[in-house]
């Protein structure tokens, strides 16, 4: 199964390539095609959404003497981890919002975002031209008020990069992508292609989000957290590997795009995280950055 339909897909992932190379508007037009219907999604489901994240508060005696750990560096003990809060309450009503808007396949891959299907649509293929199919990655991250800043921090498994393959058995690489920091800098090592191909032909090129939910932190009168409730969200996002290192080459164009993220140097170089700027995101496009606040 693993080389069945190699030589095939290396023939048009190859043909694809050269095309986004040449036309990366109809890429970055795809993106904001997404990012728009993701942005109409919140809308219309705010309500649900809302109650549906505020609900993780009410649900306290449930899970009051099972708390979730908190990963933070030095956390203070106050702040209760809402990352799968985030992921249960917008994964499952986005996936329900692609599948009556769009054709969805739910392919597998080994790895990748928390939320990825693949959508096609006869709008898909207008603004694309040669395949009517993308396979749209969203990452939630929940954040509260001490950790709002605004970057998000990637893994490898997260991001797309230039997507080099050169002979049919050999498969993708990926270069470097530079994370460029004021004191310190590190290679990035992004595991995913910015195109795939599927056994049938379908041609998907990669379109990456992150959609972070903020919450605020209620205080009772002894200063005690006795809710977290949703008080804005920010989507983000962050351009196919095409766009980032070949044609228009955003991470040479704005440096610290990409900038060190939360790992030290002992760890496995090729697994370390960098942080991606909302900041220069805004500038690359205004649109690829958008905060909405939660009524």
């Amino acid at each position: 199964m693993f080389t069945k339909y190699a030589n095939k897909q290396h023939e048009a992932y190859l043909e694809a390539m050269d095309y986004y190379k040449n036309n990366p508007e109809r890429l970055i037009e795809a993106e904001h095609f997404v990012m728009n219907e993701i942005l109409h999604f919140i809308d219309i489901h705010q309500p649900e959404i809302k109650r549906d994240y505020d609900e993780a508060s009410y649900l306290y005696p449930f899970w009051k003497n099972y708390p979730p750990e908190d990963r933070g560096r030095a956390p203070k003990g106050d702040q209760y981890p809402w990352i799968e809060v985030g992921e249960q309450v917008f994964g499952n009503k986005l996936q329900r919002h692609f599948n009556s808007n769009f054709s969805v396949k739910d392919s597998g891959l080994p790895s990748g975002a928390d939320d990825r299907c693949i959508i096609a649509s006869e709008r898909i293929r207008q603004i694309l031209g040669i395949t009517d199919s993308v396979w749209v990655f969203v990452d939630i991250k929940s954040a509260g008020p001490r950790d709002d800043y605004n970057h998000a921090v990637m893994s490898p498994n997260q991001i797309s990069g230039s997507g080099n393959w050169t002979k049919a058995e050999d498969g993708v690489t990926n270069s470097p992508i530079r994370a460029t920091g004021r004191i310190i800098s590190h290679d990035f090592y992004s595991s995913l292609s910015p195109i795939y191909v599927l056994s049938d032909g379908t041609v998907a090129p990669l379109l990456t989000y992150v959609i972070k939910p903020v919450y605020s932190m209620l205080k009772g009168e002894c200063d005690e957290t006795i809710g977290q409730p949703l008080t804005k969200i920010k989507v983000a996002n962050i351009p196919n590997g095409i766009l980032l290192t070949k044609n228009p080459n955003y991470n040479k164009l704005h440096p610290g795009l990409f900038f060190p993220g939360k790992d030290d140097k002992r760890k496995d170089e090729r697994k370390m995280r960098a942080r991606i700027s909302f900041d220069l995101l805004g500038e690359i496009a205004e649109w690829r950055i958008k905060e909405l606040p939660v009524k």
